[in-house]
C-alpha cells in the first residue's frame, strides 16, 4: 500500500513540475491477448517512439514480445494516443492442443519453441489526472519455427504510469 502512495505522490509531483497528463516516460501493467495475457512495460525513447516488452504466459508455455512503436495524437485528442509498430516473439510451449485466433486447433505432440515477427496497431487513452492508460490493438504475427503460418489476435492494456 506504501509502494502505491508513494508511485501516485510521484505522478501528482511530475505532473506540477512541467510533465502533462498525456505524456508518460515508463509504464507497467497487464496485457489481455488473443494468445497470451501477461506483464507489460513500456518505456519512451523520444516522446513519440517507445518500447514495449511483454512477458506473456499461455497453457502450457510462456512468450517474451518486444515490440518498437510509433506514437501519435489521434482525432486531434491529447490524451488519445494511435500506435503502430512491429517487433519479435520468441517462447516455448509444451505439448497440447492450441486454439488459432481463426478457430483452427492445432495439436503439438511435444515441446515447442515459438519464433516470429509481430505487428502492432492500436489506440492508447491515457486517463487525465489519473496515472493510468488503457490500450486496445490489433496484434499479426508470424510464426516461423511451428510451420510459418499468419494469424491476428486482439490485445487489451492497463498500465499505470510513471
Amino acid at each position: 500500500m506504501a509502494a502505491f502512495a508513494i508511485l501516485f505522490t510521484r505522478q501528482a509531483m511530475a505532473q506540477t513540475s512541467g510533465q502533462t497528463a498525456t505524456s508518460y516516460p515508463y509504464a507497467l501493467g497487464l496485457k489481455f491477448g488473443g494468445y497470451e495475457n501477461g506483464i507489460s512495460g513500456k518505456y519512451f525513447m523520444q516522446s513519440d517512439v517507445a518500447l514495449e516488452g511483454i512477458l506473456g504466459f499461455r497453457k502450457h508455455g510462456l512468450v517474451v514480445t518486444g515490440l518498437w512503436e510509433k506514437h501519435q495524437t489521434a482525432f486531434n485528442v491529447p490524451e488519445l494516443k494511435f500506435y503502430y509498430g512491429g517487433g519479435a516473439h520468441i517462447g516455448a510451449v509444451g505439448s497440447g492442443y492450441y486454439k488459432r485466433f481463426n478457430g483452427d486447433e492445432d495439436y503439438y505432440d511435444s515441446s515447442s519453441i515459438l519464433l516470429g515477427a509481430d505487428g502492432v496497431l492500436g489506440l492508447e487513452y491515457i486517463i487525465p489526472n489519473a496515472p493510468i492508460a488503457v490500450s486496445l490493438d490489433l496484434n499479426p504475427r508470424v510464426e516461423l519455427a511451428r510451420g510459418t503460418f499468419f494469424d491476428i489476435a486482439p490485445g487489451l492494456g492497463l498500465k499505470y504510469t510513471f
